[in-house]
């Protein structure tokens, strides 16, 4: 075990790297440049294409801009090895600062929304295995499906329409993560403000995921019904629900494990729709006007994080195998 987490460490450099190196190329290749958006501004201010073309000259040096791309991305992982982005090209903050706060944030959103999609997804897919073909298993299938199967941003719309103070109810606040002032609360009172405001986008970060993942753990739970063991379990006259929850549960974890290891990374970057919807200072809102603005050093920041959680997360997939499954080795 120790030896393969080992040689997954060390193949985690070269994958980062190539990660890296290609977006560093592609999000140079991508029209629209970010000294055109930092003097865009300046245009009334420039007196003639000559001026323009000095101005553009020196702010592509200002910014290592003019250097081939090769020595750019090199100078850019020299860096990162000190944990040093560089600086954001829009308001020359450090990009370490600005994803400091708006980490927290986001982690806080997506953290809470995969912990109810676990908590509610695996009994229900457990129910409606145990429950197959039932009347109450095809309801639950028609509702998942149907939730599954609603945008997030139009769902978000109708909850803002609804429930936001739109046309009918003014029941949540629709932007920001708490009230102005909310500094000085107490911590209860902080809390209870801060999980008001989380509550429509944590619902819609939440109902989708909650589809998907309960029709995986339905369909992993009756694959293992089916095995031999489970019968002679049954044969034996152990009551169902030691033959569920006891000896049937633990390898029907295998199919939402899987799962598990894709969840990392949008943890950082699965939730920007919805905190651009309600105003969110987060990850995804930062990673969104980062390319709007064409944010270079702040887009590689967001990709090198997302990048690391990927490939941690796809590690934590294979030993969360080897915990619900014992037969499986890693190798």
């Amino acid at each position: 075990m120790r030896a393969y987490i080992l040689r997954r460490l060390m193949l985690m450099v070269p994958t980062f790297l190539g990660i890296s190196m290609l977006t560093f190329a592609l999000i140079q290749l991508a029209p629209g440049s970010p000294v055109a958006f930092k003097l865009r501004g300046l245009e009334g201010a420039m007196k003639s294409d000559a001026a323009t073309a000095q101005i553009m000259e020196q702010t592509r040096a200002l910014y290592g801009l003019d250097k081939p791309l090769h020595t750019q991305y090199f100078l850019w992982l020299g860096r990162l090895v000190t944990l040093d982005f560089g600086k954001s090209m829009k308001d020359q903050r450090p990009v370490m600062d600005k994803i400091a706060e708006a980490l927290p944030i986001t982690l806080q959103l997506n953290l809470i929304s995969i912990f109810l999609v676990y908590l509610l997804s695996i009994p229900l897919g457990v129910y409606s295995a145990t429950h197959a073909g039932a009347k109450t298993d095809s309801a639950l299938t028609v509702g998942l499906f149907l939730l599954y199967s609603l945008p997030g941003f139009w769902v978000a719309m109708l909850l803002i329409l609804f429930l936001g103070g739109g046309e009918y109810l003014d029941w949540f606040p629709i932007h920001g993560i708490n009230s102005s002032g909310a500094e000085s609360l107490p911590s209860g009172a902080w809390l209870l403000d801060r999980l008001w405001h989380m509550a429509l986008p944590l619902f819609c970060l939440t109902y989708g995921s909650l589809a998907y993942l309960s029709r995986y753990m339905r369909a992993g739970m009756l694959d293992v019904l089916r095995q031999d063991y489970v019968r002679t379990a049954r044969a034996y006259g152990f009551p169902e629900r030691t033959v569920v929850w006891k000896y049937a549960m633990r390898n029907s974890l295998i199919a939402i494990v899987t799962l598990l290891g894709g969840l990392l990374p949008a943890l950082i970057g699965g939730s920007i729709i919805i905190e651009s919807i309600f105003s969110i200072p987060g990850m995804g809102r930062l990673a969104f006007e980062a390319v709007l603005s064409r944010d270079y050093p702040l887009i590689m920041g967001e990709v090198a994080i997302a990048s690391l959680l990927t490939l941690a997360g796809l590690l934590l997939s294979d030993l969360l195998y080897v915990l619900v499954d014992p037969r499986i080795k890693l190798e």
